[in-house]
């Protein structure tokens, strides 16, 4: 299939058929599933996946088993879709992977905008290798190595990696890290960011240090900076 595929998971057919007509007047490619362990089948039976729309609440397998299982062979771009707006549901998604959140009721036009930029930013590849201090990204085959060893990272995750390391030394406020990582098209706060560092940090070893704290403002990419005097 030529145009980007999506797979929309939801056990509510009409859902799914709002979601889908949305898409497709986009252009999209779209496949459907009414639970999540369809969802997994379908998800493994189709390699040419771009994206999956993931609903939480499901019978025989829940959004968050669906996510676990994608999560243990394919680093696939998630965006959840709830009806849940607690802080604590939204962590756990992103402890297992889910690159985005979406609260329901949404507007299918803003649905259909967050695909676009997620999908625009996983196709944005540029043909060169960063390196820093034993860390290496490759970009186009979306591979971040340490040391030698390769460390699994979402995509949000790999894509706030890249980011960094891009503009090493250099300090970056939420607002620009916001508009940059996650596009102006997110409607979220600066927890998103705090979240995911925190993951990427501890996914890194040692070597999240080198995300630093600048207290009250943002982050900055420096394996040179000394280490008093920063606050987490």
């Amino acid at each position: 299939m030529d145009n980007p595929v999506i797979l929309v998971v939801d056990d509510e057919p009409r859902m799914r058929k709002l979601v889908r007509d949305f898409l497709v007047r986009q252009n999209y490619t779209v496949l459907e599933a009414g639970d999540g362990e369809e969802a997994v089948n379908v998800f493994f039976s189709h390699k040419e996946i771009s994206l999956i729309l993931l609903d939480v609440m499901m019978p025989k397998m829940d959004g968050y088993e669906v996510t676990r299982a994608i999560r243990e062979h394919s680093q696939v771009p998630i965006i959840m879709l709830t009806a849940k707006g607690e802080e604590q549901d939204e962590l756990r998604g992103f402890d297992l992977g889910v690159d985005e959140y979406i609260s329901k009721p949404f507007s299918p036009r803003i649905l259909v905008a967050r695909v676009d930029a997620v999908l625009r930013r996983s196709g944005n590849q540029q043909e060169n290798v960063l390196e820093c201090e034993g860390i290496k990204i490759d970009k186009d085959a979306h591979l971040v190595t340490i040391d030698g060893k390769n460390v699994e990272l979402s995509y949000k995750e790999f894509q706030l990696l890249t980011y960094f390391m891009e503009n090493r030394g250099i300090a970056l406020s939420r607002e620009k890290i916001l508009n940059n990582v996650w596009n102006y098209d997110y409607y979220g706060d600066a927890r998103t960011i705090d979240t995911h560092v925190k993951k990427l940090r501890s996914k890194m070893g040692d070597k999240g240090k080198y995300i630093r704290t600048i207290w009250a403002y943002g982050y900055k990419f420096d394996p040179t900076a000394p280490e008093e005097g920063e606050k987490d």
